[in-house]
This record gives structure tokens, sequence and C-alpha cells, in this order.
């Protein structure tokens, strides 16, 4: 008996402990080289006479149809000049930016072996939201005009779910999420387990390459979005349920709990309490069950389908 227990007690000393290198991996002896070249600085102190040499340097940032007098124009607007100079007063150096990349280049190493870290490109975008973080192999652009500060005046046409996430704060996950693209690839099955599934193996994936962030960031809630869902986590799963969704392949469900807005449309009075996304931070719920029930690897996870990962979670929401 007391052979049974001792074994009891190290298989259980193990187990906590591969859950625990799961989530605290040790990158200390991964090798990175985190380039930054701050594009805006050179571009906002250009001349007419410095201008020529700095389109050869970066030609694909400078459209061959637009003529010098567009980029000067540019330079010299006022509201440009305000843009660049907050971007500046809140970035600094940008130290802080290269240390926090630094750590996510060496987590996906970890991760993928063949990753190469791009050149990260500075630039200001005219708020362009849509294209905040830009990634193309070699090159990876930020637009830093998107992570001054979510109370600065220039975001007040915006949302205020989207600005939210207008923070220095959020510049790494933005990059995360858009180098994980190369990873992952969605299923082509339109069911709405197969899409939630998907997008909970997107923020797992995240949190993967970023496990010391804050885990509303991950999915770009505020601290309080993220204890709505959680405290609610059963009457969410309640409703999907009842209303026999998870098999649906229904479009609107995306629009409803998946893509961005101000609240998720369960058409019932709770719907302005809610945050939006309740239906990809249930998928997160779900890969995250099982992962932690299951003996897989990363690489393993997102080359397994949603029925598979469903049916193997042993996923129970939190009362």
């Amino acid at each position: 008996m007391n052979k049974i227990i001792i074994l009891l007690l190290v298989l259980s000393v193990s187990f906590s402990c591969k859950k625990e290198l799961k989530s605290n991996i040790d990158v200390s002896n991964i090798e990175i080289n985190v380039e930054v070249d701050r594009f805006e600085q050179i571009f906002f102190n250009s001349t007419s006479e410095t201008l020529p040499a700095l389109k050869n340097q970066y030609p694909y940032l400078f459209p061959k149809h637009n003529s010098d007098s567009i980029w000067l124009e540019k330079i010299n607007n006022v509201d440009e000049i305000e843009l660049f100079k907050t971007s500046q007063e809140v970035f600094g150096d940008f130290t802080e930016q290269t240390s926090e990349i630094e750590d996510l280049f060496k987590h996906i190493k970890y991760y993928h072996k063949n990753f190469k870290e791009p050149k990260i490109i500075t630039l200001i975008t005219d708020l362009d939201y849509e294209s905040k973080v830009i990634y193309a192999d070699s090159l990876l652009f930020v637009a830093l005009d998107l992570y001054l500060g979510k109370e600065q005046p220039i975001y007040l046409d915006f949302p205020s779910y989207i600005s939210q996430n207008f923070d220095k704060s959020q510049l790494v996950v933005d990059i995360a999420n858009e180098i994980g693209k190369k990873y992952f690839t969605s299923s082509k099955k339109r069911q709405f387990l197969d899409i939630i599934i998907d997008e909970g193996k997107r923020i797992y994936l995240t949190e993967s390459y970023l496990p010391n962030h804050s885990k509303p960031s991950l999915i770009g809630y505020t601290p309080e979005e993220f204890d709505w869902v959680a405290a609610n986590e059963s009457q969410i799963w309640k409703f999907f349920i009842e209303n026999e969704l998870l098999y649906s392949s229904d479009p609107n469900l995306r629009t409803r709990f998946i893509d961005k807005a101000p609240f998720s449309k369960f058409f019932i009075e709770i719907d302005k309490e809610s945050p939006g996304r309740v239906g990809a931070w249930l998928g997160w719920q779900i890969v995250t069950s099982y992962m932690n029930n299951n003996n897989v690897t990363l690489q393993q996870l997102l080359e397994t389908n949603a029925d598979a990962i469903f049916n193997k979670s042993k996923y129970k929401p939190k009362k």
C-alpha cells in the first residue's frame, strides 16, 4: 500500500511539473536579434534634398505614382507632425517594446524552429486601424500612431470597443497575432463549433507566445469585460446549447459572437452588458481544457480538428 501511495505521489508531482513546464518554458538560451528601424523619425526629419535618398532606401513605402510634393506635404502637415511628436513621447527610444518583442520572438522560435525574426519598421499611418501591424516574412511594419493610449483626443471618432486597444501594451499582442497567422490554417468547415475552436486556437497560440501577458489583452478585452465573460461562462454555454448553435452553419453567428463589436448579440436583456467576441472567448476555454487534459504539443493542437478537440476537451463551464 505504501508503495502505491508513493507511486501516486511521484506521478502527481511529475504531472504538475509537466503542466508547469508548458506555461513556463525556458527560452533564455534562444538567440534572437531584434532589429528596429525607426522610419518615422527619418521621414519626419526629411527635406526635399534628402527625400530622394530615403525613397531609394525604402522603395516599398513610396508608391511610384505619388510625387515628392505629396510626401513633402505630409512631412510639413501640422496634424501629421503632432502625431509624430506624440508617438515619440509615448514610445521614447522603444527600449521597453524591443525587450517585449525579443521575448516574444524567443517563444515563437521555441515552437517554430525555422522562424526567422523580421526587421521591424515603425511608422505613422494616418490612423489606419485595419493595418496596425503588417507581417511580410522578413519585414514587420508597426503603426505607432495606433498605440498612443485610448484617452488620446485623436481617437475620439473611433468606437470605444476599438480604441480601447490603441495602447502600447497591446502592440506586442498584435505582433504575436500577425505572426501566428503564418502557422495557423483555418478550418474549411463552417459550423459554429469549427469557428469558435479556430478562434480558440488563435488565442491559445498567442497565449503560448506571450505566457506572461495579461489574459484580457490576449483577446482585446478590458479587465472588466474579461471578468464578465468569466462570471457568465455557464450562461453563455447554456445559451449556445439550448439554441443548438454549435452545429449550426448560420453565417450570422460570426457577426453575433466572433467579430469585433461593442457587445455580443444574444437578442436578450444581457446584450448591452456583454462584450463582443464571446464565441471566441468560449472557444479559447474549450481549447485550453483540451490542452490541460491531453498530452499534445502546440503543433498537434493546430493540426487537430474541432470535433476531436471538443470531444476530448472534457470541457465544463465554470459555475
